[in-house]
């Protein structure tokens, strides 16, 4: 049975809010919309590698074609730029002009007052100046663009000097980069300049909240915090407070939502999922347990910070995912984190046969592999002959 959303006291369990959740992130069942109009309800796709958001969006859209979201590159509709947590998202052009003033503190803080001191004689309008000027000549890549910084800064940081100048100017990533089936390293314009239209001058905090509930709530104020990466949000918040309704969790934590959001009940059947590496619906709250154990959060992130992809038993993280590749064969290797009955065995290698036919369309030789020894947990997983 559905929450009632005139309920202003309601304890969600772990299920319920669960359920929420996938409903927003469009998980418990796949929809018809476009990909720029998924790309824009979820605020963004996380995207340090050129892959995952393909996976992402066809983990969530029906009939997804990868050449769609290529398209959306191509035509600047769609771009990709460093922005929530200060990392690299795709994102809308619309939303790049939005979100990235609205950010700014928080890529403000990527370089803090210790870095600027340690960047002696750098000054941060100057540097915006020099950086605009090299990246309107022409697109440049990141060691071109360091290149002209020990140039112009001979006797600083120039790692530091690279992040700040990220945190001055918005630079987004331009294809080929990003493209389907495509490599190339990062080439760089400024997003006014690509997109032919400058930042919005007043960013709106109390719209960047309620589309984080749309995709990511009920959550809390400190969920939203970790998700954009920006602090004293709760006065935006209290501010709202009588537009939102209330409910807590299963530890009395305040919880804010959208009164027309879904909220299917906890019964609601969840099908399996495979998440894309990076996927921003196992990082974006401060309490994860809605989609993933706390153990289990050590293993989906490797010790160079990378964020393995993983698999929805049931509504919640149980295992690991990986697509192996050798001449004409591909094969998808699956690491559960327990013991999985023969149903959830037989639906994860259905839909892992589905995945595996969309990122190796061309292998002739194609198979999906459950690995029996869930005791490694995922960190290190044998190679399958």
């Amino acid at each position: 049975m559905a929450i009632s959303h005139r309920s202003r006291s309601t304890m969600l369990s772990r299920r319920a809010l669960n359920r929420a959740f996938l409903a927003r992130q469009l998980l418990l069942e796949r929809v018809a919309h476009k990909p720029l109009d998924v790309i824009e309800h979820l605020v963004g796709l996380q995207a340090q590698a050129p892959q995952p958001p393909y996976v992402g969006l066809w983990t969530r859209i029906r009939d997804f074609v990868p050449h769609d979201l290529s398209q959306l590159l191509l035509d600047r509709s769609a771009v990709r730029i460093i922005l929530m947590r200060s990392t690299v998202h795709l994102v809308s052009a619309a939303d790049c002009l939005r979100l990235r003033p609205a950010v700014q503190p928080c890529l403000d803080r990527a370089v803090g007052p210790r870095g600027w001191r340690r960047l002696a004689g750098v000054e941060p309008g100057e540097l915006a100046a020099h950086g605009r000027a090299w990246l309107d000549e022409e697109p440049r890549s990141a060691a071109e663009l360091n290149q002209l910084l020990g140039k112009r800064w001979p006797d600083v940081d120039r790692p530091l000097l690279a992040r700040a100048l990220r945190a001055v100017v918005p630079m987004v990533q331009i294809p080929p980069r990003g493209l389907w089936g495509r490599s190339g390293r990062p080439v760089y314009a400024t997003a006014e300049t690509w997109l032919g239209a400058p930042l919005h001058p007043e960013p709106s905090l109390p719209s960047l909240v309620r589309r984080y509930l749309a995709a990511f709530g009920p959550a809390s104020v400190a969920d939203i915090q970790l998700w954009c990466g920006l602090t004293h949000l709760r006065e935006i918040v209290e501010a709202e407070r009588h537009e939102l309704i209330r409910f807590t969790d299963e530890n009395g934590t305040e919880l804010f939502d959208l009164p027309d959001a879904p909220r299917p009940g906890p019964d609601a059947d969840s099908p399996v999922r495979f998440l894309a590496e990076f996927d921003n619906a196992v990082l974006s709250h401060a309490d994860r347990s809605r989609i993933i154990g706390v153990d289990d959060q050590k293993r989906i992130i490797t010790k160079n910070a990378l964020v393995l992809g993983t698999v929805l038993v049931d509504g919640f993280v149980s295992g690991l995912w990986r697509v192996e590749n050798e001449r004409k064969r591909s094969w998808l290797v699956i690491t559960p984190f327990r013991p999985l009955s023969g149903t959830e065995r037989g639906a994860l290698t259905e839909e892992g046969g589905r995945l595996l036919r969309f990122m190796a369309p061309d292998a002739d030789d194609q198979d999906v592999i459950i690995q029996a020894d869930h005791a490694s947990g995922g960190r290190e997983d044998p190679r399958v002959d």
